[in-house]
């Protein structure tokens, strides 16, 4: 007669802790390929996702991409990845951000940097090294670290909302109707 493999309660844990990493970091590939190359651009070997996408709606769509690529640091966060791969990880998020708010430039920008597939591949990377994991007092950082970016990408995004309001009152005052 077979029985069924009994597991020791560490191992059936350890098991599970695996598989919830597993689920994080294919979380984390899904999001980047949404954002960043979910659909291939007919003719060429481009491809394109919905953060540059995202991007061509004025001042909403860059704070929304942003938002969702944020998730990918907040895995980062829950995986304990170190307080370094976060840093990067945030810094191409801002990068993204404040480029990505500039009208057509910023959206051309985001299809060649792909940001959120650089952090998907710094996060896989950080992942499956078997360092000293962050501490809490490291997650206190890389949260106020990631609402810190999220704020100065709302001020660029409003300062250039802000800047393209006056030039259109400019341009409305050289032609009154």
């Amino acid at each position: 007669m077979i029985t069924p493999e009994r597991l020791e309660p560490d191992d059936e844990r350890r098991r599970f802790e695996q598989a919830q990493r597993a689920l994080l970091l294919r979380t984390a590939e899904f999001l980047a390929k949404l954002l960043d190359s979910a659909v291939r651009i007919p003719g060429t070997n481009l491809y394109i996702g919905l953060d540059p996408l995202l991007g061509l709606l004025p001042g909403i769509g860059d704070a929304l991409a942003n938002l969702i690529g944020s998730v990918i640091l907040i895995l980062g966060i829950r995986l304990n990845v170190p307080r370094a791969t976060i840093v990067r990880m945030n810094l191409n998020l801002l990068i993204n951000g404040v480029v990505g708010a500039i009208p057509v430039i910023g959206d051309a920008f985001s299809v060649w940097f792909r940001s959120n597939a650089l952090n998907a591949a710094l996060l896989a990377r950080a992942a499956s090294d078997p360092t000293p994991r962050a501490e809490t007092r490291d997650r206190l950082a890389v949260t106020l670290m990631v609402t810190g970016t999220l704020a100065l990408l709302l001020v660029a995004i409003g300062t250039v909302m802000a800047l393209c309001y006056a030039i259109w009152q400019f341009i409305a005052q050289l032609w009154p109707t």
